[in-house]
């Protein structure tokens, strides 16, 4: 066992809560890594007040694990590098993707130590054979390795459905400070926290959403179980999303709102329940759910290249671009709800950059 403990400062700001957006993927027009523009994607995450970043994750597309292509190491090492450089003085998250069976997983994860991440999000999909205590025992290797930061992946986009079982198996493991749930779905959502309500570590995990259908809602709600003759809360603090790789600022700006929110006996909850609703739009319009999710990564790139922060929104499928009227979707949402959009921060950041360049 290695016992490698997360440290405290970085435990404490995961435990609280914080927007930590899933890193997309800069490439040039010859789908090829744009190092550049990378650098200056993990800047302006950093500049937003974001509380970390995950990169190697489904946002920064699996096809960097690809042999012929293998930009796995090196977007962790620019990420880390560029973290490193910025001389950030508060708590900075870094979680870097894992992926694969278990001598994979284990492979990234020590990986990911090298460059001084913090924890491994780890993805339970591709794994559609293996029986779940197969699965728990991939994740008890891994949590031997690297603190581990669980994850609830959507059976549409690659995940697959794990029983209330599962999960009560799963927060028993020493060493795991996190799960993300992003199984767009109440009922599966519902069977984690309870599964972490019942175990002895209910209190040293966080709750993450991805539930990018429900962010502010998810945020929002207390979740209440009596387990044992004894009422247990619980609920999300904060948010690992591919939705708050874009309009980061107004992420941040939001979690703190809905932070207040909870601190002030809920008020303002209604307005804030309209917000989950606008959000929710937003999102679909980036992640394009009436196509399968087919648009899900050019979305997110197609807002950012308007913002100047890519050039375009290349992938490196060729096949993978935005769904028939997926664009206007996005003129529409922007156009909408202009109280979510950080255009003019991002302004304001690039001409800096201009500026000291």
């Amino acid at each position: 066992m290695n016992n490698l403990a997360l440290c405290p400062e970085i435990n404490a700001l995961l435990q609280q809560g914080t927007v930590i957006p899933a890193h997309p993927l800069a490439l040039n027009e010859q789908r090829q890594l744009d190092e550049k523009r990378q650098r200056g994607l993990t800047r302006y995450y950093l500049a937003s007040g974001a509380g970390g970043v995950a990169v190697g994750v489904h946002t920064t597309q699996f096809e960097i694990r690809d042999p012929k292509i293998n930009l796995y190491e090196r977007v962790l090492q620019l990420a880390a590098d560029e973290i490193q450089q910025s001389k950030i003085t508060r708590p900075f998250i870094k979680v870097a993707g894992i992926v694969g069976p278990t001598q994979q997983a284990l492979k990234e994860a020590n990986l990911a130590l090298t460059y001084g991440y913090d924890l491994g999000l780890l993805s339970m999909g591709g794994l559609q054979g293996w029986s779940e205590e197969q699965i728990l025992e991939r994740v008890r290797a891994v949590a031997n390795v690297i603190p581990v930061f669980g994850f609830y992946l959507q059976p549409s986009v690659g995940g697959r459905i794990f029983t209330y079982d599962f999960w009560r198996a799963f927060a028993d493991i020493p060493n795991i400070y996190a799960i993300k749930v992003a199984s767009f779905n109440r009922y599966q959502t519902l069977d984690v926290v309870r599964a972490v309500c019942a175990s002895d570590r209910r209190n040293d995990i966080a709750l993450y959403t991805g539930n990018d259908d429900n962010i502010v809602a998810d945020l929002l709600t207390t979740y209440r179980f009596t387990i044992g003759g004894q009422k247990i809360e619980k609920g999300f603090v904060g948010g690992l999303l591919g939705h708050w790789a874009v309009w980061t600022k107004k992420a941040v700006e939001l979690l703190a709102e809905i932070k207040q929110c909870r601190n002030n006996g809920n008020a303002g909850m209604a307005e804030l329940l309209t917000r989950n609703i606008e959000v929710t739009d937003m999102n679909a319009a980036i992640f394009d759910p009436s196509h399968h999710f087919h648009g899900c990564i050019p979305g997110i790139h197609e807002v950012l290249r308007r913002q100047g922060l890519l050039e375009g929104r290349w992938c490196l499928n060729p096949m993978e671009e935005l769904s028939p009227g997926q664009l206007e979707e996005i003129d529409r949402v922007c156009a909408m709800y202009p109280h979510l959009i950080d255009d003019a921060f991002v302004r304001e950041l690039l001409a800096q950059q201009v500026a000291i360049n």
